[in-house]
């Protein structure tokens, strides 16, 4: 029984070692090497394991750059790369693309480019293929006040020496329609810009709005032009408003100080009133008064009763019930 557990022991040990074997030790990928005549050793592999890099991708990489032509690329520098934080096959890519259209791309150009987060492959491809970008509406005003609707694709093409620390398609697409914008907002009326809509794509053109970017434009295309609101006259008539407003405003304080004026004048008219009634009341302790210091005698009181009722029927007479007063004629 322990011999067959030792045995049993013995043969998982070798399976395990076999295995550790081919995975630190990879023999295929190594006559794979050999086979497409790229000079690397079982040893060099093997180091590649210890240090975290992955064997197949430096070995595939370097048979790709050898196939293509491309001498320089060396082991060492594959896996700083790849250490880096770098895309390996994608830079061997770009580099192979470059190669075979002529276009000038040394491989520290290409890691700078990979490292800063661009895709250098695809910036390879752009250089080779334009790329064409849709800009979103842009809205602009005339001078006549004709609000324009203006979309135009920009045709660009990938700045290999500018890829890193340039600006990208935003900018670009920022630029454009900032030019789109001043473009429509000289024109003297929206008429002369729906006719001659290529107007815009040559001022623009002429402003280098890829300048500091990673791109090259190659052209500027109004796609499309929308007549949108009459800014102008909305503008007027927003100005009338709010004029009428004022005037509005301006003639409520007029009507409101008038009717506080007409306010004090009527509280002024019941102070006199109440004055008067004041006085007449203090008329009939005069003539008591008067009465009792001999200053007024009876005849003297009647006589005063007799003008106060001859001057009542005279504005009797003078002011008749139900109609305005009349004057008498002799």
């Amino acid at each position: 029984m322990e011999t067959n557990f030792i045995f049993y022991l013995l043969v998982f040990a070798v399976v395990i070692l076999f295995f550790l074997f081919w995975y630190y030790v990879p023999f295929l990928l190594w006559i794979s090497a050999k086979v497409s005549g790229v000079n690397i050793s079982l040893l060099q592999l093997f180091l590649m394991r210890i240090r975290k890099v992955p064997p197949s991708v430096i070995t595939r990489a370097m048979i790709e750059a050898h196939k293509a032509g491309l001498k320089t690329l060396t082991r060492d520098e594959l896996e700083a790369h790849y250490l880096a934080g770098g895309h390996v096959e994608r830079v061997v890519h770009a580099l192979v693309s470059a190669s075979k259209a002529n276009i000038d791309l040394t491989f520290q150009m290409a890691t700078a480019i990979d490292l800063a987060g661009r895709d250098v492959f695809e910036a390879v491809q752009m250089s080779v293929n334009p790329k064409v970008i849709d800009t979103p509406p842009v809205t602009a005003v005339s001078k006549n006040g004709i609000q324009l609707i203006a979309k135009a694709r920009v045709t660009v093409r990938a700045n290999i020496k500018q890829l890193v620390g340039g600006a990208g398609e935003e900018t670009i697409l920022a630029r454009v329609g900032e030019g789109i914008v001043s473009s429509i907002g000289s024109a003297e009326n929206h008429e002369s810009v729906l006719e001659n809509p290529d107007s815009i794509s040559k001022l623009v053109l002429r402003k280098g709005l890829d300048a500091g970017t990673a791109f090259e434009i190659l052209s500027i295309d109004i796609a499309d032009i929308d007549i949108g609101k009459n800014i102008g006259a909305e503008l007027q008539m927003d100005q009338a408003q709010a004029d009428k407003n004022i005037a509005q405003a301006k003639a409520e304080e007029r009507r409101a100080m008038a009717v506080a004026q007409e306010q004090e004048m009527k509280a002024k008219a019941q102070e006199a009133r109440a004055k008067v009634i004041e006085a007449e009341a203090e008329v009939p302790k005069a003539m008591a008064e008067a009465f009792r210091n001999g200053n007024l005698g009876i005849m003297d009181y009647y006589k005063m009763k007799n003008i106060e009722a001859d001057t009542s029927m005279r504005d009797a007479i003078a002011k008749p019930a139900g109609g305005p007063s009349k004057p008498i004629k002799d």
